[in-house]
C-alpha cells in the first residue's frame, strides 16, 4: 500500500464518519424523545376520552402526582407494582410503561370550571442523570365547544 493509498483511504473513512455520525446521533436522541411525547400524547387521548359526556365542570378527573415518585437519572426502571394505584391513573386507565423499563415520570394537572376545564399532561425525565430535567407537555381544554387538545407541544430542556 502507498501512500497515496492510504490517504485516499483515510479521506474516504474521515467523509462517511463525517456524514454518518451526526445522522446517527440524531436519531440516538430522537429516540429518547419517543417515550416522552407518545407518553403523553397517550394521556392527552385518554384525558380527552374521559370527558366525552361529561359537563364542562367535571369534564377531567382529578388532578394526578408526578408517577413514578421520583425523575430516574440517567437510567431505565421498571416501576413499583402500586405505582399507577391513583385514582385518576386508574379512571383513565394509564399505565404507560408499567412493565418495562423506562426513563420518564409523568403527571395530570386538571383545573375544572363551570364554563371551561383545562389539563396539563407532562412528562420529566432526566436521561443522562445530571440533575438538568427535560419536560415535556400538552395541553388540553373542555367548554361548551367540548374537549380538545391544545395545538403545540411545550418542549423545555429537550437537550439536557
Amino acid at each position: 500500500m502507498t501512500a497515496l493509498e492510504a490517504a485516499m483511504g483515510f479521506a474516504i473513512g474521515g467523509t462517511v464518519l463525517m456524514v454518518g455520525v451526526p445522522a446517527f446521533v440524531h436519531e440516538l436522541h430522537g429516540s429518547k424523545q419517543i417515550e416522552a411525547t407518545s407518553g403523553i400524547q397517550q394521556l392527552a387521548d385518554k384525558t380527552i376520552a374521559y370527558a366525552q359526556d361529561r359537563p364542562t365542570i367535571a369534564a377531567f378527573p382529578p388532578s394526578a402526582p408526578l408517577t413514578p415518585s421520583s425523575v430516574n437519572k440517567g437510567r431505565r426502571e421498571i416501576d413499583a407494582v402500586d405505582a399507577w394505584d391513583h385514582p385518576t391513573w386508574k379512571a383513565l386507565d394509564f399505565h404507560p410503561y408499567a412493565d418495562t423499563p423506562h426513563a420518564y415520570s409523568f403527571e395530570l394537572d386538571t383545573a375544572l370550571g363551570p364554563a371551561k376545564s383545562t389539563f396539563r399532561a407532562v412528562a420529566h425525565g432526566d436521561l443522562d442523570g445530571d440533575g438538568t430535567t427535560s419536560t415535556f407537555e400538552l395541553r388540553g381544554t373542555a367548554d361548551g365547544a367540548g374537549a380538545r387538545v391544545d395545538p403545540g407541544m411545550i418542549v423545555d430542556a429537550e437537550l439536557e
